[in-house]
Formats: C-alpha cells, sequence, structure tokens
C-alpha cells in the first residue's frame, strides 16, 4: 500500500480515511502516477476503476469541477456499465474556491448587482461594467474575449486575473487590466487549467497590484 503521501490533499484524505471502520488505503504503488495530477489519460483511469471493483467503497478525488471539463461524466457512464454503484458528493466549484482563496468577493455592495430575472441577462449584459464574468477554460479564447467586450463598451481598464491550477500548491496567478491581461498570460506562459475573473471585484482583491482611487471594504449587513 501507499504509505507516503506526497501533497497535503494526500496527508489530508489520510487523516479522513483514519476514521473510517473498514479497511482502507490509497491505491498500490505500481499504478504510474495516480496521484500526479493532470497526466492520466481516459483509458487508464477507467482501468484503475476497473481494477479496484472488488472493494468495498473507492474514493475517485478529483479537483475543480469534476462534471465540467472533467470527464466526470465519462467515469459515471463506465462505472455503470459495469454495474458498478455510483454517488457523486460535489465540493467546491473553481469559481467560488478561486475567488475565496484570492479574496476576490464574486459579489460586492457598489460593485456588481444580481444577475437579473432571466437565463439570457448574463450573456446579453457581459459587457456590463458591474457584471462579474468567470471564464472557464478561456485562455486561447481571451485575446478574442477581450477586445469583444472591449467593443461592447467594458473599459479597458477593468480589473481581471487569471489563476493557472488554482487553490493547489502549483497556483500561479496574473493580475493585470482587461487590455493587458492576454499579453502578460503569454509572457508568463500559463497553461491549462486556468480560470479567468473579470470585474471591478477584482481589485477588493490584497494581491491586487494597482493602487485603487477609493478604497474599499467589505460591506457590513446590518
Amino acid at each position: 500500500m501507499e504509505n507516503e503521501p506526497h501533497s497535503l490533499d494526500q496527508k489530508a484524505l489520510a487523516r479522513v480515511l483514519g476514521f473510517s471502520e473498514h479497511n482502507v488505503g490509497y491505491a498500490p504503488r505500481r499504478v504510474p502516477n495516480l496521484m500526479k495530477p493532470f497526466c492520466i489519460r481516459k483509458e487508464r483511469i477507467f482501468a484503475i476503476l476497473n481494477e479496484l471493483r472488488d472493494a468495498l467503497y473507492v474514493v475517485r478525488l478529483k479537483g475543480g469541477d469534476p462534471l465540467v471539463f472533467g470527464r466526470g461524466g465519462e467515469e459515471m457512464d463506465f462505472l455503470q456499465q459495469q454495474g458498478i454503484q455510483v454517488k457523486v458528493i460535489p465540493g467546491i466549484t473553481a469559481s467560488s474556491g478561486i475567488a475565496a482563496e484570492l479574496r476576490v468577493p464574486l459579489t460586492h455592495r457598489g460593485h456588481s448587482k444580481k444577475g437579473g430575472t432571466y437565463p439570457l441577462f448574463v450573456a446579453e449584459n457581459a459587457a456590463d461594467p458591474a457584471t462579474t464574468l468567470v471564464v472557464y477554460m478561456g485562455l486561447s479564447t481571451l485575446p478574442s474575449l477581450a477586445l469583444k467586450l472591449m467593443h461592447h463598451g467594458l473599459p479597458s481598464d477593468t480589473p481581471a486575473v487569471a489563476v493557472e491550477r488554482g487553490t493547489t500548491p502549483q497556483q500561479r496567478m496574473v493580475f493585470a487590466e482587461l487590455k493587458d491581461l492576454a499579453d502578460k498570460i503569454t509572457l508568463v506562459e500559463l497553461v491549462s487549467p486556468t480560470l479567468i475573473i473579470i470585474g471591478k471585484v477584482v481589485a477588493l482583491s490584497p494581491f491586487w497590484p494597482h493602487p485603487v482611487e477609493e478604497a474599499s471594504t467589505l460591506a457590513e449587513v446590518k
């Protein structure tokens, strides 16, 4: 069995498993790169899950949003086809988790407003300065997205941030005004998965590198 976890997440998992009444352990070391992020092909994951089918319980931990760009649906389909029962326990979505890690409030009094009363509000008002945009997997489309947003009226100096592998030890982040964000991302060579947040609320982060004209604090609800 794997006796030496290689990350903080695995150490936390070890403590959680210690509370279990069942015999538990990590996947054997003979499974290559099992705990190395972003490196296992879908077919290999299926093979690993199938090898462990005789266990009482198998916990498949996935970072970020497992059912958004995470192949979670494909893995569930595979397991169900093998007659294996599956239960998904949702965690914290990447947009909320990364924003909280950076202390960026996705909504903030005086900086953003409610999402409207109909589903197309966000799409039709994407260039609204009072809207916070969270973009998944947007590295390749950011240059054109930024141009379109600015063309439709979003100020070019709107605060923005791109976060690679957010909330992990490998996290890297780039803060910039919207007009400069794509170039700065290219300069530091961020890679996927990268989440992008665009909106005035980004300037509320203590990591925002530019001076803010009007000091803002989190509003106290009375």
